[in-house]
């Protein structure tokens, strides 16, 4: 028999999920660099890249490279202590992981409305007050899982009517994580509570009222499990994004190769450019989903986006906040439950690294 908590979550995935599934696909994050009408077709750019042999070959190598790279981090890994400190250190930031949330989403909010788009550049709207208002309620931490529910409200409800939106599908997994884990500190909500529970103070006659964090626990909320949903939505969005961006719109995808003489960087053919970037990220995307490799996932997926904010010099910065927050943030908690990374990747180390019962045992002793 399912547990409360396990209830509310059925029952929030269903409402996102249902949400999303309403709107029609939409071109990527090309739009944030070419005006390139969406053009060609996935069949023409999977030929063009499987019919060159050097194109086949190189994406060989890339994937034999690939799989000796997981292999040697599954044999070895156990052996280098440096791996198992920075495992440790990124968890023993999770008390921090509120106020990452909150800033992760309510800088761009703040951003967006004074630019005038509504949560993606490619929708440009006036909705100042919205966005900032939202915003700066996060930021400051006063009334949080409360904004941020409405937060996500608004998202989805704007998302039924313009597909657009799902450029910024990061938002959901934001909003949630906010909704669960709550305003941490420093916030106004922490500060608000301690002032409740502090006998003489003139807000402790309030103490008999119930806070919005009573009934978001009372339904489950602050208890549902935040990895899994930050992957899977994050996972989504890197998957819906890799597809749509390059492998649906090849044309668009190639424009931005042309535009910025990518192939000068790295000397393949345009349609290798676009299909490998798609790969790339729709592999971290079905990662993160999966729970495969998390922190690595992440790692590769906010390397990525750098490159692209270094590398694009007109790329809109403020856009992929959200992302390099979430995946911030999932460096931090890791896969967490419901996770290959927390059932098949420790029987394969056992296999293959006769190191593995040793390193996690002095992984236990420090924690």
């Amino acid at each position: 028999m399912r547990t409360k908590p396990e209830r509310t979550l059925s029952t929030l995935l269903l409402s996102v999920l249902a949400s999303a599934m309403l709107a029609v696909p939409a071109s990527a994050h090309v739009e944030y660099v070419t005006d390139e009408e969406s053009a060609g077709s996935v069949a023409e750019l999977f030929a063009a890249v499987f019919t060159d042999p050097e194109s086949v070959a190189l994406l060989g190598g890339g994937a034999i490279g690939a799989l000796l790279v997981i292999v040697g981090y599954l044999r070895f890994a156990g052996s280098i202590p440096d791996l198992a400190v920075a495992s440790q250190t990124l968890q023993s930031y999770r008390p921090y992981l509120p106020w990452m949330l909150r800033l992760t989403v309510g800088l761009p909010l703040v951003g967006a409305g004074f630019a005038g788009y509504l949560f993606t550049p490619s929708l440009p709207v006036e909705a100042r007050l919205l966005q900032v208002g939202i915003g700066f309620l996060l930021l400051f931490g006063l009334a949080t899982r409360v904004v941020a529910a409405i937060g996500l409200v608004v998202y989805l409800g704007l998302l039924t009517t313009d597909s657009t939106l799902l450029l910024a599908s990061e938002y959901i997994a934001g909003f949630l994580g906010i909704m669960i884990v709550g305003a941490g500190q420093p916030s106004a909500d922490m500060l608000l509570r301690r002032l409740v529970v502090t006998e003489g103070t003139l807000v402790s006659r309030a103490r008999g009222l119930a806070t919005p964090a009573e009934l978001f626990s009372k339904v489950g909320i602050d208890r549902l499990p935040v990895a899994p949903l930050l992957r899977l939505f994050v996972g989504v969005n890197f998957l819906y994004l890799g597809v749509t961006q390059k492998w649906l719109n090849p044309a668009g995808g190639m424009a931005v190769v042309e535009k910025y003489d990518l192939t000068a960087v790295v000397p393949v053919t345009p349609e290798l450019w676009v299909f490998g970037a798609g790969l790339v990220e729709a592999g971290v995307g079905v990662a993160f989903l999966l729970g495969l490799f998390t922190r690595g996932s992440a790692a590769v997926g906010f390397l990525m986006l750098t490159t692209t904010l270094f590398g694009l010099p007109d790329d809109p910065v403020l856009a992929h906040i959200t992302l390099f927050g979430l995946l911030s943030a999932l460096l931090v908690v890791g896969a967490g439950r419901y996770s290959l990374d927390a059932t098949l990747l420790p029987a394969l180390r056992r296999r293959l690294d006769s190191d593995f019962e040793r390193a996690a045992n002095r992984q236990t002793s420090a924690d």
